[in-house]
């Protein structure tokens, strides 16, 4: 090599190494830093929209993972958080979530969600918008319009997403999706779901009093888009579930892990029809006073779903407060029935099968068949959990890993809660026009409309009014 041509290539090696340097910062290939270590470009910074209560728990697991970064805690109640401050010590703190977007957007990767349900859709949006990562605990929204445009937002803003329900990472829901891919049980046309919640007030109406807000709690931004309400101390930080204002109450609570099995396994899509009866104080008493503020002390809600490719209609009957399916006539006197919170029992053409909260525990009836039966694993498994998946998911970027509860997934997932919901809050105010108890009424959806076809009353909650400043807009 001349001596003109070694200076050109010596010169044009020293810029290049130079204008690395100077930039400040470099990428480094995983396998110099060894085994156990990783690249800074493959750090996840994730921002917490809710520290404290389920947010610590959520904010915990993500930590598990070497390629998460919590940068930011934002949570509106300082008595909440000390754990999560404690454990990211670095982190920066925020109160108002539209202010740490506003100000950390070039900084976040990805945001989780898990504050009141009354919130999730208008901060999850905010932060696709953005472009930024989302998980959203369940229920994915607090009505069916939000489900519905968070379905779409995932189409549109190109975003990894993933809903809170734990379970569908599972084993035990892939196990049973597994026996029935292989006609086990035939074709599902009854599905019976109970859960023991609400396992706080529900059924009462809000406080006689208000209470003085403490100095840690900002108040009008926990409240978010909900109507305005007085202060009482057992809104926060749980009791909140039990009223419409804030949140879902039992179905929404426990649905979206109860539910998901049966939504899973048997594919089922939008419901065509829900019918529901509710037990309240006022409907056991007949208590003058009138609670529409506040979930029922206990539900019984039936829901039907089209069959598909030629398959039977499907049934799905849902119970909460203490009610519960007969018990099948293929399980034994002794034998438990569900397991944990609740259970899913799966009836089809051949026969049934049965599982605990979470998915957990699968069992085909009677339960000797469960271990006489055996299919080849099919389904993917997901060792690392539902949290992990959804990092991982995240750095891979758009479209490149599978998640196990898209929203694609779980908005219509969601809008089968909420539908159960809407069919409750319509008994109210059927129950209230003061001409005594209607009974069930069969209420018909149009799925692609959004709409009640033949209530018109109930369609005011399939789309809530928003506080100013807490719109939910397209952009």
């Amino acid at each position: 090599m001349n001596n003109k041509k070694q200076m050109k290539n010596s010169r044009r090696d020293f810029l290049r190494d130079t204008s690395l340097a100077t930039a400040g910062f470099f990428i480094v290939p995983r396998h110099v830093l060894g085994r156990g270590f990783v690249a800074p470009s493959d750090k996840l910074n994730i921002a917490g929209i809710g520290a404290g209560g389920k947010g610590e728990s959520d904010l915990a697991e993500f930590s598990k993972s070497p390629n998460a970064n919590i940068i930011i805690l934002c949570d509106v109640d300082d008595r909440q958080i000390g754990n999560s401050v404690k454990r990211f010590p670095n982190a920066k703190r925020y109160k108002d979530f539209r202010e740490m977007l506003d100000k950390e957007h070039k900084h976040i990767d990805a945001v989780s969600v898990s504050i009141p349900d009354n919130v999730h859709a208008v901060a999850a949006i905010a932060a696709m918008q953005l472009g930024k990562h989302v998980y959203v605990q369940k229920p994915l929204t607090h009505d069916i319009y939000e489900a519905r445009m968070l379905t779409e937002a995932a189409k549109r803003y190109k975003v990894v997403n993933q809903m809170g329900n734990q379970g569908s990472s599972g084993d035990g829901v892939r196990l049973m999706q597994e026996w029935y891919n292989n006609g086990i049980i035939g074709d599902a046309h009854t599905i019976k779901v109970w859960t023991n919640r609400p396992v706080w007030p529900q059924g009462t109406g809000y406080p006689k009093t208000t209470d003085e807000v403490p100095k840690e709690l900002e108040w009008d931004l926990w409240l978010g888009p909900a109507q305005v309400q007085d202060y009482h101390k057992e809104f926060v930080p749980f009791s909140w579930r039990g009223y419409w204002n804030f949140g879902t109450g039992a179905l929404g609570d426990m649905g979206c892990h109860l539910i998901d099995p049966a939504f899973k396994v048997t594919g089922l899509g939008y419901p065509s029809e829900v019918e529901c009866s509710t037990v309240s104080i006022y409907e056991k008493m007949w208590n003058p006073d009138y609670f529409p503020e506040s979930c029922p002390m206990a539900s019984s809600i039936k829901l039907k779903f089209p069959g598909k490719d030629g398959k039977p209609d499907v049934k799905l009957y849902w119970m909460d407060g203490g009610l519960t399916p007969e018990r099948p006539d293929e399980l034994g006197p002794d034998d438990r029935m569900g397991g944990g919170d609740g259970g899913v029992i799966i009836e089809g053409t051949k026969g049934k099968m049965m599982c605990g909260t979470y998915g957990a525990n699968p069992q085909l009836l009677p339960l000797s068949r469960t271990k006489e039966v055996s299919v080849p694993q099919t389904i993917a498994r997901v060792p690392e959990g539902h949290y992990v998946q959804w990092i991982n998911a995240c750095i891979a970027g758009y479209g490149q890993k599978e998640v196990s509860s898209p929203f694609e997934y779980a908005g219509p997932l969601s809008e089968t809660i909420l539908m159960g919901n809407l069919a409750l809050r319509s008994w109210n105010i059927k129950a209230s026009t003061g001409r005594g108890f209607p009974g069930r009424k069969k209420l018909m959806w149009d799925a692609q409309n959004m709409k009640i076809t033949n209530f018109d009353e109930a369609n005011q909650f399939v789309k809530r009014e928003y506080r100013k400043g807490y719109e939910v807009t397209w952009k």
